[in-house]
């Protein structure tokens, strides 16, 4: 069924996208044109708050009926850290949980991390500032062959932190608060403190910047083209020097100029991205597991994934967790009396539901986690054996990859694009 849609899709010339701006149709610089998922995506510029007076970008997706904030935060990493420093960031990660599902209002947390590879552009403005020209021909040398070597087996982390409100319920608390987009602003305005302040104390992020509307789309355009992002820095370096430059990105030109879906992976502007979702397994997952996905194995090549954390309501996971227990103790029952004997298997799984059941009553959040990689690479190379280098970092990390053929647009815009946009349906618990 989904190849015949999609093949009716392709026939009708669905699957195409050409940007306004490619096709000289752009009037309105500020109105969002992106491809695919993302069509019904509108971004609102907050009321003004902290001491810098930013003005929060609010995404407000009208297909989904959500609002979505983004922030771009600085982490130290797990990879030096001893067992209870990882012990203490994955108890702070699960509070995180439990915090947002304890508000009754965010429905979804979205963690979002991309290995860009490293342009060299903050590198060759320090030099630009710093060089003396009277400065020794042999060092200078050594300088410059360090840094083209370097540059091109560098990466650049980027990690995102998205939070989601349906409509549903933020609506009667904007009311509340003022209603529109300042009493949708002002809810979302507390969410995103409560989560910014558990984010630097128990997962020990150092800085946790929400993105404004400029900000958000250089995320969003460095997402479509990695190869902009030097372009874009040179222009903000230079703005603030001083120089009469325009350093924003218009939303009108946020997105690719052209994305085309193909059945096997998604082609966008002059590169070609291929996704698979992976499922956290039953014997669970430690904290860092996915780093081997991360690790490119050209240069050139973008790794990135998204790990989603949509959080059941109280009301429907008490319903959950009290079927599954009544079935598991009514499977034992019948086992008993019928003198069958019970696999560790069976046991197992009845363990866990009752361990289930047990948290969720003493006040812990229940999700259901899952995780989408995507790799990037130009249209230069075949990103084939891209796609199949991704599948085996995925294996290697102890996790089953499945391909998301077919729906290539979807998976990029969620683990690419820091927008709020994931798998997850309504209806899907």
């Amino acid at each position: 069924l989904a190849s015949t849609a999609f093949a009716i899709g392709g026939l009708a010339g669905w699957t195409r996208f050409r940007s306004q701006a490619s096709r000289g149709q752009a009037d309105d610089l500020g109105g969002v044109d992106l491809p695919g998922s993302l069509t019904g995506i509108e971004i609102h510029e907050g009321p003004p708050v902290g001491l810098n007076a930013a003005r929060v970008a609010l995404i407000q997706n009208h297909v989904a009926r959500t609002w979505a904030a983004t922030a771009a935060i600085v982490h130290p990493g797990i990879g030096m850290r001893g067992a209870d420093d990882r012990a203490r960031m994955a108890k702070g990660l699960a509070d995180l949980i439990d915090q947002a599902g304890r508000t009754e209002l965010i429905d979804e947390v979205l963690l979002l991390v991309r290995t860009v590879p490293e342009d060299g552009a903050e590198r060759d403005e320090w030099i630009r500032r710093h060089r003396r020209p009277d400065g020794p021909v042999q060092a200078r040398a050594i300088n410059d062959d360090l840094q083209r070597v370097l540059t091109q087996a560098s990466v650049r982390t980027e990690a995102f932190v998205t939070i989601v409100v349906p409509e549903t319920r933020i609506g009667k608390a904007a009311r509340e608060a003022g209603r529109g987009v300042e009493g949708r602003a002002q809810v979302m305005y507390g969410l995103m403190a409560e989560v910014e302040a558990q984010l630097k104390g128990g997962l020990g992020a150092v800085a946790v910047t929400w993105l404004t509307s400029p900000e958000l789309a250089v995320a969003c355009r460095t997402g479509f083209a990695p190869g902009d992002r030097a372009g874009i820095v040179d222009a903000l370096l230079a703005a603030a020097n001083g120089e009469d430059v325009t350093a924003d990105v218009p939303w009108a030109m946020a997105g690719p100029s052209g994305a085309d879906v193909v059945a096997r992976h998604y082609s966008h502007d002059a590169w070609n991205s291929i996704s698979a979702t992976i499922k956290l397994p039953v014997k669970g997952a430690v904290l860092g597991a996915l780093a081997p996905v991360l690790t490119p194995t050209e240069p050139g090549e973008r790794r990135s994934f998204l790990v989603a954390f949509p959080i059941l309501s109280q009301a429907k996971a008490a319903r959950q967790t009290a079927s599954r227990e009544w079935a598991a103790d009514m499977g034992q029952g019948l086992r008993e009396r019928a003198r069958m004997r019970s696999t560790t298997k069976i046991r197992d799984a009845a363990a866990q539901v009752r361990a289930l059941e047990a948290k969720q009553a003493r006040g812990s959040a229940v999700t259901r986690p899952y995780a989408v990689c995507t790799v990037t690479v130009p249209k230069t190379v075949r990103v084939a054996e891209y796609g199949r280098r991704l599948d085996a970092a995925i294996r290697r990390a102890g996790f089953a990859p499945l391909r998301l053929d077919v729906s290539h647009d979807v998976a990029f815009a969620a683990s690419v694009v820091p927008l709020g946009v994931s798998l997850t349906r309504t209806g899907d618990a």
